[in-house]
């Protein structure tokens, strides 16, 4: 099973591995087109105002330039103890079992915009790059997309895509069988279902915790369907309005 999660805006500081080693990341073929990024980043963090621009930041995110630039030297940690933000404090990484953070290494992967998809327990820095950042001469969409997807086409076992529709858009899951994209659902006084976004994230971040706590072996769309059940959560195909193939309605 591979349970791909989507990265967070806000990061932790600090880290006590040794600085970025591109090599230690899970997926060497992705090595090239990360010593692109991380070259063009730290050169664009050379002019503050260029880089604000190209990540959309405020004054009050001017650390987050400091932070890019020092990329290559910065000390990192586990990608699932770096991100921060919503899903990752449901999801409560630090609090995980031994056993959960090894079923985490073999099943969970993040896709970062800088990165592309890193394992759980990558070593990696703290940056700032989002899905819909503007670097120039360089689109994040043709650099990642046909690289991503066919990552993710050779993944042989179940797919559970709990990313966004904009990271979902740097490199597609196959449709089929065995790879579903979910969504949170609520039903309104109407009886309709209706996607959420304030508790999409926490949503996600507990159905990925109750899947590594308990480390189940799912194979296959029923099996995630019959899992979930077992741990009392309403988990079916969908069935709102705008439900399409290869989806999977998670009801809050």
């Amino acid at each position: 099973m591979r349970l791909l999660l989507p990265p967070s805006e806000t990061k932790r500081d600090g880290g006590d591995g040794a600085p970025l080693d591109l090599s230690a990341l899970s997926g060497s073929e992705l090595t090239p087109l990360r010593n692109v990024l991380v070259d063009r980043v730290v050169a664009l963090a050379a002019e503050p105002a260029s880089m604000m621009r190209a990540l959309k930041l405020g004054p009050r995110l001017t650390p987050e330039v400091e932070r890019n630039r020092r990329l290559w030297g910065s000390p990192t940690m586990p990608a699932i103890d770096r991100y921060t933000g919503v899903l990752f404090d449901a999801l409560e990484a630090s609090t995980l079992s031994e056993t959960s953070r090894g079923f985490a290494a073999e099943t969970v992967v993040v896709h970062s915009a800088l990165f592309g998809f890193v394992g759980a327990l990558d070593p990696i820095p703290a940056y700032r790059l989002s899905h819909d950042s503007r670097l120039p001469g360089i689109s994040l969409r043709r650099h990642w997309q046909s690289a991503l997807a066919a990552q993710l086409a050779s993944h042989r076992g179940l797919i559970v895509d709990l990313r966004s529709e904009g990271y979902a858009d740097l490199g597609r899951a196959p449709v089929g069988d065995d790879s579903v994209f979910v969504r949170v659902v609520s039903i309104g006084a109407d009886g309709r279902r209706r996607a959420l976004n304030h508790f999409n994230k926490q949503a996600k971040g507990r159905l990925a915790r109750a899947i590594l706590t308990s480390q189940p072996d799912l194979r296959s769309v029923p099996d995630l369907i019959g899992w979930a059940a077992q741990e009392g959560l309403a988990l079916d195909m969908g069935r709102g309005s705008d439900s399409r193939p290869g989806e999977l309605e998670l009801l809050v």
